[in-house]
């Protein structure tokens, strides 16, 4: 693509180009100032070309949306580009390529920079910027046409599409958010209109955006009624969203279909006609080929057949096509013997019922933490196949990242990014790291569990019920974001599935709500119900299965209830944290109280648990009364083991009066 058919857009806080355009000037390059130097010109330069240059030659995304890293803070480049999803993968390939070169000559010096071009957008900056709403800036283009016939009915129409196109496209996964639509005005004349957002934004994210550059540029600058005016087409377009409205269909039929790295498309050829002197050509070529191809059949089977002895028996518990997919997952034994210095008793990280956890380094320089089962755990080998299956189709911020798997030697090796901080339950409840940990530290961890729960609920390819959500369970980087781990016990759901019965309970005592204990119901609603408890942990500084303030040896539902009722919900809060941000602890406790209600019909999905968290001019419901909240006679059940776990093969409903033993299995 030429150089004079790209548009670019040059990061300044708060700025906002609106160009009348005409289908002659479409395509005529902008000239404009580039935004503001960076300090240190060498080590950014070097990032930025390292983070354009991988996104210029990758060919292994198919799906149009790339996103690449390079250096580290404070000279740290995050890069994306996103291309309108009826192009070809081809024409996204060369409009990726040439908007890279383009815009690092056009602002060689800049820290942020936007472009777009017809196909795509790209934009480069040096701070977070995946899983983060980035409407600003925007660049806006209109018309010069002004709609005289029926302009009440067009702004009307234009309303009406735009919301249904935001919700649309918001109802993606996160491969692709995208939707294009038309909506009649008159009889004659119908409205045409695309939106799209970044895919790794969350469902509400995306509407967020779309509403955002809507109302700052709509009725400012496309709808006016001093003088009155409407354009008859425009577009705004931002990092983490674009929309376009046409009186004429401009948008083509292409989609993009996400496939496999490496694979190919469909093609059609003919071969009418050919002469007989090309065929005998072809034979002398096919047969030595048809030889070597035996050949090395022979000698791959062997290899294959030698490999298969090394591995343990479980990996034939795989699905042929699961161990498919799986197989560029596959790391060898020396390679994290090596990593981890033969599984040193220095690199250990922590250890549960099942696993110990290494911390390794590999030869690339990357660190990785290493996830070791016993080989003879109670559900080990069901766990590490859980969780491979379940994390190698899950990307997300908030979300530990699977990097791969091992199954040699009779080992049992799950690879993870290793993740600085540890987990949350080591600062939480350590008295000395809990107050270090201020309100605002606390609620970014609150806010990215409840968007990592709503990926894995309603934006994920498959639906995913983690079933085992807990302090210990989340994990935090250098920056304290969150991220949820341990996929050992998550339940796969269908997309239009939300509950299921199970024969065998498992989890952690503390954070399972009722019905699941006691029924084996599982739901959305369990998840929801242990974030409640991880709410009330967080706020309190206290763990709900050892629960203490002061001679008060309640449970930490009951308590917070019991406060909640009497006007005394600060009593909960833990004294370390600031009364300056009081408004914002107590409606964490109220969102808490919602989620662990008794009544699983009660709770709230995360996706209102989020919009609940981000608006806080949204009223929230009176909550009802807690679950395990029992004013007379408790339920009996038998002690968990050390590790609060447990599996209860045979569960059945319980009563005050009814008492059930439960099969412990630490974890």
């Amino acid at each position: 693509m030429e150089l004079t058919k790209l548009f670019f857009l040059v990061f300044v806080v708060q700025l906002l180009y609106v160009i009348p355009k005409t289908s002659a000037q479409l395509f005529e390059f902008l000239d404009k100032e580039c935004g503001d130097n960076h300090s240190t010109p060498n080590a950014y330069l070097t990032n930025l070309k390292t983070a354009l240059n991988s996104m210029s030659s990758d060919t292994q995304i198919t799906y149009g949306y790339y996103n690449f890293t390079a250096g580290q803070q404070p000279n740290k480049v995050e890069a994306m580009s996103l291309c309108r999803a009826d192009v070809s993968v081809d024409d996204c390939r060369d409009c990726v390529r040439s908007s890279a070169t383009t815009l690092l000559s056009v602002c060689p010096n800049s820290m942020k920079a936007l472009g777009y071009s017809e196909n795509c957008v790209i934009y480069y900056t040096n701070i977070s910027l995946f899983h983060v709403l980035t409407d600003r800036p925007f660049w806006a283009v209109r018309f010069d046409g002004n709609v005289t016939d029926n302009i009440h009915k067009l702004n009307s129409s234009l309303t009406t599409l735009m919301t249904s196109l935001q919700n649309k496209a918001s109802l993606g996964n996160s491969i692709l958010k995208f939707a294009t639509g038309n909506t009649k005005i008159t009889a004659k004349q119908s409205l045409y209109g695309l939106v799209q957002c970044s895919p790794d934004l969350t469902r509400l994210d995306c509407v967020k955006c779309v509403q955002n550059i809507t109302l700052s540029v709509f009725t400012k600058y496309f709808i006016t009624t001093s003088p009155f005016f409407m354009a008859t087409g425009g577009r705004v377009i931002s990092p983490s969203c674009n929309l376009r409205y046409e009186l004429y269909p401009f948008y083509k039929n292409v989609t993009y279909v996400a496939t496999p790295p490496g694979s190919t498309r469909n093609a059609t050829s003919s071969a009418h006609g050919a002469s007989s002197s090309k065929s005998h050509k072809i034979i002398a070529i096919i047969v030595p080929i048809v030889g070597s191809l035996v050949l090395i059949l022979i000698i791959a089977s062997i290899s294959i057949f030698v490999r298969r002895k090394k591995q343990r028996k479980f990996s034939g518990n795989f699905h042929k096509e699961e161990m498919d997919t799986l197989q560029t997952l596959q790391f060898s034994t020396g390679v994290i013997k090596v990593a981890t210095e033969n599984f040193a008793v220095d690199n250990m990280l922590g250890k549960g019922g099942s696993a110990t956890v290494y911390k390794g380094k590999l030869t690339d320089g990357q660190e990785i933490a290493v996830k070791r089962f016993e080989r003879d755990a109670v559900l080990g080998e069901e766990q590490f196949k859980n969780e491979i299956l379940t994390l190698a189709k899950l990307h997300h911020r908030n979300l530990v990242r699977l990097l791969g798997f091992c199954l040699e030697e009779d080992e049992m090796l799950l690879i993870y990014e290793f993740v600085i901080n540890k987990s949350l339950d080591g600062f939480l409840f350590d008295p000395e790291h809990r107050a270090s940990m201020h309100w605002e530290t606390r609620l970014k961890i609150i806010n990215g569990v409840a968007r990592g729960l709503l990926y894995l609920h309603e934006e994920s390819q498959q639906r995913v019920i983690h079933r085992d959500l807990k302090a210990a369970n989340v994990l935090l980087d250098a920056e304290f974001i969150p991220k949820i781990a341990d996929f050992g016990l998550a339940k796969l759901f269908k997309t239009d599935q939300s509950q299921a019965v199970i024969s065998k309970v498992v989890g952690t005592h503390g954070y399972m709500p009722p019905e699941y204990l006691i029924q084996g119901q599982v739901s959305l609603k369990s998840d929801v119900f242990s974030f409640g408890v991880l709410i009330l942990e967080i706020v309190s500084g206290q763990k709900n299965s050892s629960f203490q303030i002061g001679e008060n040896e309640k449970n930490l539902l009951a308590y917070a209830w019991k406060n909640w009722q009497e006007g005394k919900a600060w009593n909960l809060v833990d004294p370390a944290l600031s009364p300056a941000f009081s408004a914002e602890i107590l409606r964490c406790i109220h969102i808490g109280l919602l989620c662990v209600q008794n009544n699983m019909a009660d709770r709230p999905t995360m996706s209102s648990v989020s919009l609940m968290l981000s608006s806080y001019t949204m009223t929230l419901e009176v909550p009802l009364q807690p679950a395990f909240f029992i004013q007379n006679r408790p339920v009996l059940l038998s002690e968990p083991s050390q590790d609060n776990s447990l599996d209860q093969s045979n569960s059945r409903s319980l009563s005050v009066n009814d008492a059930s033993v439960t099969e412990l299995y630490p974890r």
